[in-house]
């Protein structure tokens, strides 16, 4: 299946994450995103930003930890704002289903979808816009 990409420049990590069979992307010298630089967003700026689009992009593919970790500062970034920091979380939460998929663990990934769901579903978000 095509799936288009958002930011087709950039080239996907040398593979997806999954705790115990890969090295972890960060913490492990031999991971792919070691010493990278942490990224920061203006929360008014992050559902246009390259970040958010970059976690799509990530997540759509199947790099599901990534795309949580791409999520992460945009979500740190949006203490200000219950809106985004709810949706967010609910992004944050289905990438780590998809991981948890990976995993096997089907318990703990219906848990999480379950969650996401919650948080995406809630009254104010409203087809991929803020309302």
């Amino acid at each position: 299946m095509f799936r288009p990409r958002l930011l087709p420049e950039k080239s996907f990590p040398s593979y997806a994450y999954l705790p115990g069979k890969y090295p972890h992307p960060v913490r492990d010298p031999l991971g792919h995103s070691y010493r990278s630089d942490p990224v920061t967003v203006a929360v008014g700026e992050a559902l246009g930003s390259d970040v958010f689009l970059w976690g799509i992009d990530l997540f759509n593919h199947g790099y599901y930890w990534e795309a949580h970790e791409a999520w992460e500062p945009l979500w740190q970034a949006a203490k200000q704002s219950a809106q985004h920091r709810l949706f967010f979380k609910g992004l944050i939460l289905l990438a780590a289903a998809g991981v948890k998929i990976r995993e096997g663990k089907r318990v703990a990934a219906a848990r999480h979808a379950t969650r996401a769901a919650g948080l995406l579903n809630r009254p104010g978000f409203s087809g991929g816009r803020f309302v």
